[in-house]
């Protein structure tokens, strides 16, 4: 019951605590999004440290040794590598416009840490360090492979998209 607790005062007490929150610092928020920024990244950052230092507390580094943690990284850069060129393909052969492209890539590729660590904490009654660490090895591959692909889809954002928003997504606005 306790890694419970855990889980709603790590993720979904701050999102609640945001969303009513909302209406008060919105604007203020708006206007310095670098402040918001700046905790959305802290706090992941604290979430990542607490996973990462338990599993050394944990002794996990003693538990894996140096040819495991290579096959690791490789099978989840072949993992990532496999997802994102099935989304690429799908997203264009579906017929979805760059910009949707881009947004089903980057998505659908990702996998939280940050969310992941608290579940993994529940599931595993805290002994999580093993457990979490084809996540974190994934999570960095991941965060690396996307500025690198983020720079490459900025390069040619010059060049005008063929391929239009679907009619779907333009119906559905105009319904709402």
């Amino acid at each position: 019951m306790r890694s419970v607790l855990g889980i709603v005062v790590q993720l979904l007490l701050p999102f609640v605590a945001g969303q009513l929150a909302r209406p008060w610092i919105g604007g203020v928020i708006a206007r310095k999004p670098l402040a918001l920024k700046s905790v959305d990244y802290g706090s992941i950052l604290l979430i990542v440290y607490s996973a990462f230092s338990q599993g050394v507390v944990n002794g996990l580094w003693q538990q894996i040794d140096a040819a495991q943690l290579v096959r690791l990284t490789l099978f989840d850069a072949a993992l990532l590598a496999t997802v994102m060129t099935i989304l690429t393909f799908a997203s264009r052969r579906l017929g979805f416009s760059r910009a949707d492209e881009i947004t089903i890539v980057f998505c659908g590729s990702k996998k939280s840490l940050a969310n992941g660590v608290p579940i993994a904490t529940l599931l595993f009654a805290g002994h999580v360090g093993l457990v979490i660490l084809p996540v974190m090895v994934f999570q960095q591959i991941q965060l690396m492979v996307c500025a690198s692909l983020a720079r490459r889809y900025a390069a040619r954002r010059t060049v005008p998209d063929p391929r239009p928003s679907l009619p779907v997504a333009a119906s559905s606005v105009e319904a709402a």
